[in-house]
């Protein structure tokens, strides 16, 4: 039996345009592996605070004495 022939590795990353300086391709690969070890995009996104619920807050109406009736109860 004779074993498959080794494909080369395919580039994950192509410069499509424009010659970058190698300074500008390891800012680049700094960047995108930083996002790819942040996480994977299939995480849920923290569940939101009670106390950030847009539905909580209630739109500001100037008028007179409308400081005193922001503290009574809705």
């Amino acid at each position: 039996m004779s074993e498959p022939a080794e494909q080369p590795a395919r580039p994950h990353l192509t410069v499509v345009r424009g010659e970058p300086t190698p300074e500008q391709l390891a800012a680049l690969i700094a960047v995108v592996g930083a996002r790819a070890s942040s996480g994977s995009a299939d995480e849920e996104p923290p569940a939101r605070s009670r106390w950030a619920d847009p539905v909580l807050r209630t739109p500001l109406s100037p008028a007179p004495g409308a400081w005193r009736a922001s503290a009574l109860p809705r």
